[in-house]
């Protein structure tokens, strides 16, 4: 699967907007900024239907996907949108990550924590943007907005020495590039050296 994917989830209080453009999505914030109300409107939407009084809009299914049994749904669905919420230790797992990385499905992961064995991008971690006022009959509207800008610094800053975390594929990219613009590359040798 790929592609930018739009999706709207709402009822008659809450509306959330998302553009999910990568396989890894990140939600992060405070607490109660609605990030795990977002994924619960979603399962309240999957177990009661419209009953539920949640729409969800998108071009592709969206769901969650959580609890002991994420290894035998997981295999099953394709191309579908997945929410998993931080609550789900199993995300942290070298597990998840290689079925992650074996799956042609996007993950939408609500975390305030650090994620290191997933490939995701700085430009797709995101917070949540609320407008609107907290009231009973008033509906709230979210958004998600960029956590790290993509600003570009004016100048042509060089550095002296690049420092990469691994030993392996990250180091021999940055070493290329480094030693293409004469810089000093150097490594690590990952996290539990330090």
């Amino acid at each position: 699967m790929k592609g930018k994917y739009h999706i709207v989830v709402q009822n008659n209080k809450l509306r959330y907007d998302l553009d999910i453009r990568r396989n890894i999505t990140i939600i992060r914030g405070d607490s109660a900024t609605g990030k795990t109300k977002l994924i619960s409107l979603l399962e309240q939407a999957a177990a009661l239907g419209e009953s539920s009084g949640v729409e969800v809009h998108c071009e592709r299914p969206c769901r969650t996907l959580g609890g002991a049994d994420w290894k035998l749904v997981l295999p099953n669905l394709h191309e579908h949108i997945l929410f998993l919420d931080e609550e789900n230790r199993f995300v942290k797992s070298q597990e998840f990550a290689a079925a992650v990385k074996a799956s042609d499905n996007y993950f939408v992961i609500v975390t305030k924590e650090d994620l290191p064995n997933l490939p995701y991008s700085v430009e797709e971690i995101y917070g949540i943007h609320t407008s609107g006022k907290y009231h009973d009959m008033k509906r709230t509207y979210n958004e998600l907005y960029h956590i790290y800008g993509t600003e570009v610094s004016p100048g042509k800053e060089k550095p002296e020495t690049v420092i990469v975390e691994d030993s392996n594929s990250g180091y021999e990219f940055f070493q290329a590039v480094c030693v293409e613009n004469r810089i000093a590359c150097t490594s690590a040798e990952g996290k539990s050296a330090r």
